[in-house]
């Protein structure tokens, strides 16, 4: 039994806790690809790490820990475990998808899977009713973001999951943006939940991973299979990383929300600015339901600069936050999304759900809050257009 109730503690005591061979704190690497075997039929637990490894199986139990799931599974992307989960599927299922969504998982659905059979369909799951209504027979699960990249529109996991269960429906929750430490969607209902580790789990841009947590045994055993069977498990090095990279999770989080606070204010009192998306603002869509269902709004913000000012400048002016995908690490980090990570979504509909053209994503890192503001403020100055 756990010798603590708090998530803080889990994220460094959790899951597989050392080695009991040496006694070791931290799990070992178990780089090896195979196992040496007693005899016929006869092993330690382990036969190839495709199938199974000390430190990927150390991971997957801290993770099915602080999600509070029946087990975890590790892969070698946050697209793997995503792909992974979307193969418990078959031709002629359909899958619902948040109105605004991580571009590689719209290009997964739409550029791959419909050639198995397997489409999809954009719901407004931010509205409980709209999102019932989107439901027809051929509907087997509902794949939602919360908040959702990145115009950081909130659902209401609770409700979408109680609606999706009535109609016999798997719900799937993208919980990257919030991590287990800030929201947890399978207490609100949810199924499986997945993540890019690479981003805030990892927390040091240094490794591409992905998790998936599902709630059931059966699940599990179905999910178990897949894994194995296709085979784009996370190695034991990243493992081992990952796990390190959870460990501060708590303490990152803390000061990357807190940035970001900070950062969300100065945009929306700033004369430059259009519009802010964060969660976190009173006047965000969704705030009310976001404090009902996470610690608080997270370290992600959007915004629009007005057409007085030109964003290819605004990002070429950035001195300490840097141009780049991804999101979630000490840095901070800023992108494109209409070009960068939501490219692949074509004009017409990133345009429709709010994916302008002016619209830059944010990802607050922890450096010191006056040296952000100062950056923003002076890429801001020059982007002022004569």
């Amino acid at each position: 039994m756990a010798h603590y109730k708090k998530i803080e503690s889990a994220l460094i005591h959790g899951g597989i806790y050392g080695d009991k061979t040496t006694g070791a704190v931290n799990v070992p690497i178990y780089q090896t690809s195979t196992y040496e075997q007693q005899g016929l039929g006869q092993n330690t637990g382990w036969e190839y790490s495709r199938t199974g490894n000390p430190t990927r199986a150390a991971l997957e139990a801290l993770i099915a820990e602080l999600e509070g799931g029946a087990a975890g599974f590790a892969f070698a992307s946050g697209l793997a475990a995503i792909t992974t989960v979307l193969s418990l599927f078959r031709e002629g299922d359909k899958i619902l998808i948040s109105s605004n969504v991580y571009g590689g998982t719209f290009r997964l659905l739409d550029q791959v899977f419909q050639n198995f059979g397997i489409r999809y369909a954009i719901a407004d799951t931010t509205d409980p009713a709209s999102f019932e209504a989107a439901i027809t027979p051929e509907v087997r699960a509902v794949l939602v973001e919360s908040p959702a990249n990145p115009l950081l529109t909130i659902t209401d996991l609770a409700a979408v999951s109680a609606i999706a269960h009535r109609h016999g429906l798997l719900s799937i929750v993208d919980n990257t943006f919030m991590t287990p430490y800030l929201q947890r969607p399978l207490e609100l209902g949810a199924d499986i939940v997945v993540h890019s580790a690479t981003k805030y789990l990892g927390g040091h841009s240094d490794l591409i991973a992905g998790l998936a947590v599902v709630k059931d045994a059966a699940l599990a055993e179905r999910l178990a299979f897949l894994q194995n069977a296709a085979g784009g498990v996370l190695g034991p090095f990243d493992s081992f990383l990952l796990i390190r990279g959870i460990k501060t999770l708590g303490v990152r989080m803390d000061r990357h929300v807190e940035n970001a606070e900070k950062a969300a204010a100065f945009l929306q009192a700033h004369p430059a600015v259009e519009r802010v998306y964060y969660p976190g603002l009173p006047d965000a869509q969704g705030y009310t339901i976001n404090r009902k269902q996470a610690r608080n709004g997270g370290a992600m913000i959007s915004f629009a600069l007005d057409e007085k000012h030109d964003i290819r400048t605004f990002f070429s002016s950035l001195k300490l936050i840097a141009l780049a995908e991804s999101l979630g690490g000490v840095e901070s980090l800023v992108c494109h999304p209409a070009t960068m990570t939501h490219a692949s979504i074509p004009r017409d509909i990133r345009e429709a759900v709010g994916i302008t053209d002016s619209l830059i994503r944010l990802s607050i890192g922890i450096e010191n809050i006056d040296d952000l503001l100062l950056d923003l403020e002076q890429a801001i100055t020059e982007s002022e257009v004569p």
